[in-house]
């Protein structure tokens, strides 16, 4: 009797984990595809599944009410139910390069392609924005915090200022740094000093920053009352006291 009840509750097991959803997914042009998936699988493998059918890299995936799947953590059986409907949006793909790589991304999407170096070695969710010095990138997520990898020297390491990295607003790379808009109005800087990450000397200056550009080693930031400050390499642009005035 124990014997049979042993193998009763294996069998039981079994049908539970392969218990499957038939789902419809459907392009906004009408093209619709029928897709089988274990219930026990997450939004992300539904939504790998789907751009594989669909042949579209950058996907996200709509209910029947209008909720847009953006966890792909998030289980399918918590989610959705047999037979269930979706809408398939397709992103439009972005592509941005440094000196020796290049990166693919999608505004909303939850993974970045890249391929040369540098190269992550993971995806990040919610990317809002991305940017690159000649060696370096640095993402926007959804949250608004930043993320960034490559090679330190030009922008690629910002674990030491995370705190400081909230609320971004803007943010702009020169050849080797990259500085940053909070929505506070102030600027932060970080990556290789002689390209334009030392902002020490006009710190004080940076508040209420309305928008920051760069050359190769030189940072201009315009202020809201209209004045401008500049840092960085002088022969490029990061000293602007002749004309001041």
């Amino acid at each position: 009797q124990n014997v049979a009840g042993s193998r009763f509750d294996r069998s039981v097991s079994f049908c539970q984990l392969y218990t499957m959803l038939q789902l419809t997914v459907a392009l906004t042009s009408g093209r619709s595809e029928s897709l089988t998936i274990p219930e026990s699988s997450k939004v992300g493998d539904l939504k790998l599944m789907a751009q594989k059918s669909f042949g579209q890299p950058f996907l996200r995936l709509a209910t029947a009410e209008g909720r847009v799947l953006t966890d792909p953590l998030e289980l399918l059986q918590n989610t959705l139910e047999d037979g269930d409907q979706l809408t398939a949006i397709v992103g439009q793909g972005q592509l941005l390069a440094t000196a020796t790589g290049f990166a693919l991304w999608c505004p909303g999407g939850d993974r970045v392609v890249h391929w040369g170096e540098p190269d992550s070695g993971v995806s990040y969710l919610s990317v809002q924005e991305l940017h690159a010095t000649n060696f370096a990138f640095a993402a926007i997520l959804g949250d608004n915090s930043v993320v960034t990898w490559g090679a330190r020297g030009y922008g690629g390491n910002s674990s030491g200022m995370q705190d400081q990295l909230k609320n971004l607003r803007q943010i702009k790379g020169s050849a080797g740094a990259f500085a940053a808009i909070l929505n506070d109005g102030s600027l932060v800087t970080w990556g290789g000093q002689p390209l334009g990450a030392d902002s020490s000397e006009v710190r004080h200056q940076l508040k209420n920053v309305r928008e920051v550009q760069a050359t190769e080693s030189a940072f201009a930031a315009i202020l809201e009352e209209g004045s401008v400050v500049t840092w960085g390499n002088p022969n490029l642009g990061g000293d602007s006291s002749a004309v001041q005035d």
